[in-house]
């Protein structure tokens, strides 16, 4: 089981408005803002849901070749609600809301490039 992941953004105050958008449909927000005088002066962010962030963003170079990473939704709504959110926010579409067949009959997903480019998913893997 994978207790949290992270990437590298160039631009955090960018990157953490988007999170912050993109991800708010799933119940995350920024939970925890780690000391400069720890970090070596880059802006460290720990998002989740209450009480323990489980995805992190570091300020830095991104990493090469850009990430993925998927957030597991409750329903295919928040799904919606997240791709939407990511596209007001002016990300970029990378794969509208929609039934992915190749990975499984159930398999609801929608991507959004970051600011950095990294593939950020929601998905869902119930039925409708």
């Amino acid at each position: 089981m994978i207790d949290h992941t992270g990437l590298a953004v160039s631009d955090p105050i960018k990157s953490r408005r988007f999170y912050e958008q993109a991800l708010a449909p799933l119940g995350y927000e920024v939970l925890m803002e780690v000391p400069r005088e720890f970090t070596g002066g880059a802006v460290v962010l720990g998002l989740g849901v209450a009480p323990k962030p489980d995805f992190w963003i570091k300020q830095g170079t991104p990493q090469s070749p850009r990430l993925h990473v998927a957030f597991r939704a409750n329903n295919r709504a928040v799904v919606d609600a997240f791709y939407r959110a990511a596209i007001v926010a002016g990300r970029t579409d990378n794969g509208p809301p929609g039934i992915r067949p190749h990975y499984h009959p159930n398999y609801y997903g929608a991507f959004v490039l970051d600011p950095d480019g990294h593939n950020i998913e929601a998905c869902c893997h119930d039925p409708a």
